[in-house]
């Protein structure tokens, strides 16, 4: 019976000494990569396509809402824009000029009117002879065919005139409008901010082309940064907005900086099996950032102040503890990178050993 404990000892290996567990301050937390970007970043696009022609601004420029950024060379909608030019001054002449077709159209009703007040007059004329049996009834029948010729002649004038009007009025709007779409695509030739910020990346030379499907800039904000953590699926449930960060960037050696959770994005990225997680700086953030900065990131799930914890690696894989009864099962609960948070099956004062 004596040699039990001591068996159990030469069990554990060459460092057969146990220890006991301890109170300490213990912090569970989601370990994520992470990358610096400024906040509103978005990338311009032409909406058109072409040739670069200039770059208006340089990375690291601060621009404002509707700033020019770069230039796009395009024969085409200038000639587009010359084009629709003339056709309005075309549609304007026709339906305004002196001798449009309107004016030529006004002359014949005019002449058809006075044609037809004389045939009316004629008429009216032979019929009082007819009805006194003066005259043949063949120059009447031809007096009132005449009145009633020019009668339809006048309608059909004016019909005509009605209709070549609204057509010239439609025709004139519709190069009206043709002028103000080639005029405004002129515009859209040189593409602008949409924001008030900085820029952080030019994509195009002067000389290359550009199509509508390619960023030309990439804008951001010059002030407001903001941290993307990519989450393993496993651990996503977990978070929450307004958990604590810890963060550490590659740039500032040994700086442990703190942020809040402010947004989670609820789909998944198929490619790497991760969702991303904004988070923003609470205090003390560094004073100068870099969009892509790169470093790590602890998310802060639960904490306590006065924890009873063991090493995890004196945890076996099946949640068992070695002690000089053997291996006793156990409760735990939060788990640091390097304890682990005991709440049933050992106390304060159980001797326990690291397992093989």
């Amino acid at each position: 019976m004596i040699l039990l404990p001591v068996l159990l000892m030469a069990s554990c290996g060459t460092d057969n000494s146990g220890i006991k567990p301890e109170k300490v301050a213990i912090t569970e937390s989601v370990y994520a990569s992470l990358t610096i970007q400024p906040d509103s970043m978005y990338q311009a696009y032409a909406v058109v396509s072409g040739i670069v022609e200039q770059n208006l601004v340089e990375e690291g420029d601060l621009v404002r809402v509707d700033d020019p950024l770069v230039k796009i060379r395009n024969d085409a909608p200038e000639l587009n824009l010359a084009n629709a030019r003339l056709a309005l001054e075309q549609a304007r002449d026709d339906l305004q000029g002196r001798n449009n077709a309107l004016a030529d159209l006004e002359n014949q009703i005019e002449t058809m009117r006075l044609q037809q007040r004389d045939d009316s007059l004629n008429f009216e004329r032979q019929r009082r002879l007819w009805e006194q049996k003066i005259g043949t009834q063949t120059e009447f029948e031809r007096r009132k065919l005449a009145y009633q010729l020019s009668s339809n002649q006048l309608t059909n004038l004016k019909v005509a005139y009605r209709r070549l009007r609204q057509d010239l009025e439609i025709r004139y709007q519709q190069a009206m409008n043709n002028y103000e779409v080639a005029r405004v695509n002129t515009g859209d030739y040189t593409v602008r901010s949409k924001i008030d910020g900085k820029v952080y990346a030019l994509q195009k030379e002067p000389g290359e082309t550009v199509s509508m499907q390619e960023p030309v800039a990439m804008i951001g904000s010059a002030s407001r940064f903001m941290i993307e953590m990519l989450i393993d699926e496993r651990d996503i449930a977990r978070i929450r907005s307004g958990q604590e960060v810890l963060i550490s960037l590659e740039a500032f050696d040994n700086a442990v900086f703190q942020a809040k959770v402010i947004k989670i994005y609820p789909q998944k990225n198929e490619r790497n099996q991760t969702f991303k997680v904004e988070a923003q700086f609470e205090k003390d953030a560094p004073a100068v950032l870099y969009a892509g900065l790169s470093g790590e990131a602890n998310i802060v799930i639960d904490q306590k102040e006065a924890a009873l914890t063991i090493p995890l690696d004196y945890l076996s894989e099946n949640s068992t503890v070695l002690t000089d009864s053997g291996e006793i099962p156990v409760t735990t609960g939060l788990r640091s990178l390097d304890r682990v948070e005991i709440l049933e099956g050992i106390n304060s004062e159980t001797l326990i050993y690291k397992p093989e």
